[in-house]
């Protein structure tokens, strides 16, 4: 959850088939676009909605009038694969961290199982493609936060079992091995414990997430991994100076490993003039999660509510400016200039992020693919940024996996 203004009211709808008409935010791109983006493998590596599978009033199969993903605009999206962030706040640490993990990796499973005729679980890459040959859609995991290990290694392990294909080695706060961007320098980066725990990512198989590090955590990290690392929801801080963006230095060497950075949909995220004047009026992403949370508790629906209302309300009198979802392309289209397009992909942070306007929803998802057409793209480079890319550095972390097991 990238909880950047932090954890929006989001939702979910009912279901379609894969190769549908396109949304009706989508209704204007080309038939060339529709055709690519509904015959490509779609992921998003970081969406939120975990944290509303909680609420008795969200289906997760059952169009909602809020929110951001659910099973139907999913479908109208054409998104194919979706990993469902795992998240708790970064302050709680020990035992209750892996229980409330524990609880949100069962909830995942559980919905999976509730809507079997439109999702399956996957766990590898060729899982993901079977799904997409049966017209389902993939779900996968992230831990979002590497304080949910309890400090315990062993956790990596078990929650490889269980599913779980990538994690984010801290969240907002530094946790006992690693320090976050959002958070004053604890360990220097990547404490010795913190890289034995990204060599056990690296024999299970777990993709080694770098949203959300400090500088110099990044860097420890890309030295250790044998995997190409992914950046599950992070842009680019040459268009919008924020800590949780990644520098064009970041960016080359992530791409020279191998890895990929997906594109966060997030305002403050792609617009710099939306963060200044969002720094000014909340005074910060930490700083207005604590104000919410003294308000809610530990209640993300409410949360999510008192935030869309300020911020509607902070966006009427002119206190927020308007940004549109096209500076989610200029972002793709950086990075791509930068790194190329096999290094580039899509991490939206729906329901967990304050979107542009024009992303309403999973359901605008086309929009992307036909401004890319638009700027000249291939339908080659496409299909990689939509989903290609993920599912390649997800298959080298498998093949890591195999090699350091099979190692005597």
């Amino acid at each position: 959850m990238i909880r950047s203004l932090v954890t929006l009211l989001i939702c979910l709808f009912g279901a379609v088939a894969l190769l549908v008409s396109a949304p009706a935010g989508s209704s204007s791109i080309s038939d060339q676009a529709r055709k690519l983006h509904f015959s490509s493998i779609v992921a998003d590596t970081h969406d939120d909605t975990t944290q509303r599978l909680f609420s008795k009033d969200f289906d997760l199969g059952a169009r909602n009038a809020t929110g951001h993903i659910d099973i139907p605009r999913m479908r109208e999206g054409g998104l194919g694969a979706i990993f469902f962030s795992i998240w708790i706040d970064g302050r709680t640490m020990g035992p209750p961290a892996i229980q409330k993990a524990l609880d949100q990796i069962d909830a995942v499973q559980q919905n999976v199982r509730k809507n079997s005729k439109d999702l399956a679980f996957a766990r590898t890459a060729d899982d993901v493609r079977r799904a997409h040959k049966e017209k389902k859609i993939a779900v996968l995991m992230g831990i979002e936060g590497g304080h949910m290990l309890g400090n315990d290694i062993r956790m990596v392990r078990i929650y490889s079992e269980l599913g779980v294909r990538y994690m984010t080695l801290s969240h907002f706060y530094n946790d006992e091995w690693a320090d976050s961007s959002t958070d004053k320098p604890a360990h220097n980066g990547l404490t010795d414990y913190g890289k034995d725990i990204v060599r056990e990512m690296n024999r299970q198989g777990i993709m080694v997430d770098i949203s959300h590090v400090s500088d110099k955590t990044f860097y420890d990290a890309l030295a250790v991994s044998k995997a190409p690392l992914i950046a599950s929801h992070s842009s680019c801080r040459a268009l919008c100076n924020h800590a949780r963006n990644m520098t064009d230095d970041m960016i080359k060497a992530l791409a020279a490993k191998g890895g990929v950075i997906q594109i966060n949909y997030e305002k403050s995220f792609i617009d710099q003039a939306y963060k200044d004047a969002s720094d000014k009026w909340s005074g910060g992403v930490v700083e207005m999660m604590d104000k919410l949370k003294k308000q809610c508790g530990d209640d993300d629906a409410c949360i999510g509510e008192k935030l869309a209302e300020q911020e509607k309300q902070a966006t009427a009198e002119g206190k927020l400016p308007h940004v549109s979802w096209e500076r989610i392309v200029d972002h793709i289209d950086h990075a791509v200039k930068l790194v190329g397009a096999d290094h580039v992909g899509l991490g939206s942070d729906f329901d967990g992020a304050s979107m542009p306007e024009g992303m309403d929803d999973v359901s605008h998802l086309p929009q992307i693919t036909d401004a890319l057409l638009k700027k000249g793209y291939s339908e080659a480079d496409i299909r990689k940024i939509l989903g290609e890319n993920t599912l390649r550095v997800l298959a080298a972390a498998e093949q890591v996996s195999r090699e350091m097991q099979s190692a005597p």
